[in-house]
């Protein structure tokens, strides 16, 4: 074995495939029972509907290295995602366009009235002054926008109330003044036409990676084990850094999703792939229905049931799977010194959205890593 990578998702797969092909004999570690990390998907059993099983994975990339990489492994659809929003029982298209803006406020405003009713409104406070959440999301698309269609959807992500969060967890709201509702701006989007589960066992389909399911790097009652590699044998390391460490510079803290999934007994659910719920009173954030992401399947799909999943965000335990970093002024700091204790081990990588703490999108994975692999690994 010349390289062990601990982890399957998208960064570990894209550096064990460029190893693998120049050469080296790559093992892939992973304590859950798939590949792929939070990006696997399946067939739901009864219906045959693929369904994304950490929530739902939309493929967009602006970068043509990235888009010419994960085309050697998958032909994509023409998917184009679009958002759509229930805001006190009528729903509206997201991210905030023109059409939000003249439904919302019942009026039929050209882009330059929108745009100066939006200045108007957000009047109230100077994002660049906001003290807070609250105040920057206000200054910049004011007070009416925010309360219909950010403060109580954030407050569920968060578990937190807006007035209590930092104002740099955003640093922009974008409103577009035209009824554009493409829900990405990138060059390419699109889902990958067999499903990311096939996608993903591709790129670890090379005679020299040999991926080991079920196997937990800190497990000391198995080889693969973190105090029998290190310093033996090259490691890229995808798991959470501060587990890496022990926690001894103290927990992370980070945010996860637990998913309710039904099968319905009917043909059509919502119309659409996702939905969101912007109001306080529905417990969830969103539900997706996972037919609306195939439409070319719509004859392999059956036509009187849909799968749906509702999604609710809160704190994650160490119990739980970590999915987006909350990124406190406490954690920067615990993750400063975690970084210090990164550079002094030897051989040792820290990759992908849980070794590095970031809130990386999967082509932001994969262009990282082969990053690492062409900078560091090559």
């Amino acid at each position: 074995m010349d390289l062990l990578i601990v982890g399957s998702g998208f960064f570990g797969l894209t550096i064990a495939e460029r190893a693998a092909s120049a050469g080296r004999r790559v093992t892939v570690i992973d304590r859950r029972h798939h590949i792929g990390g939070n990006a696997y998907s399946e067939n739901e059993v009864q219906t045959g509907i693929e369904v994304h099983r950490y929530g739902a994975h939309l493929f967009h990339t602006s970068n043509a290295t990235v888009w010419e990489y994960v085309n050697r492994f998958t032909a994509f659809t023409d998917y184009v995602h679009r958002v759509y929003t229930n805001h006190k029982g009528v729903v509206f298209p997201l991210p905030i366009n023109l059409g939000t803006i003249n439904q919302f406020f019942q009026a039929a405003y050209s882009p330059d009235e929108a745009r100066a009713l939006v200045q108007e409104l957000a009047g109230e406070f100077d994002p660049r002054d906001a003290r807070n959440l609250e105040e920057r999301a206000v200054g910049l698309i004011g007070r009416p926008l925010y309360e219909a269609f950010i403060r109580d959807y954030t407050a569920k992500q968060w578990q937190t109330d807006p007035k209590d969060l930092p104002a740099e967890v955003i640093s922009r709201l974008p409103v577009r003044y035209t009824y554009d509702n493409r829900y990405f701006n990138d060059t390419w989007e699109g889902l990958p036409v067999d499903g990311y589960t096939a996608w993903l066992e591709r790129m670890a389909d090379h005679p020299n990676i040999d991926v080991k399911l079920n196997v937990d790097f800190f497990d000391a009652t198995q080889p693969l084990n973190k105090q029998a590699t290190v310093g033996r044998v090259p490691v890229v390391y995808t798991g959470p850094v501060d587990r890496y460490f022990d926690n001894v510079e103290g927990e992370l803290s980070w945010r996860t999703l637990d998913f309710e999934e039904e099968v319905l007994e009917v043909g059509d659910f919502q119309g659409t792939s996702v939905m969101n719920y912007a109001d306080a009173d529905v417990p969830y954030t969103r539900i997706h229905e996972f037919k609306h992401f195939h439409p070319e399947r719509s004859g392999r799909y059956p036509a009187d049931r849909t799968v749906i999943m509702r999604e609710y965000s809160r704190f994650a335990t160490d119990q739980d799977e970590p999915y987006y970093p909350v990124n406190t002024a406490t954690d920067r700091e615990r993750l400063r010194r975690y970084r210090e204790l990164a550079k002094g081990e030897q051989g040792v990588h820290f990759g992908g959205r849980l070794g590095t703490y970031q809130y990386l999108d999967m082509h932001m994975a994969i262009g990282s890593a082969l990053s690492m692999w062409n900078n560091q690994l090559a």
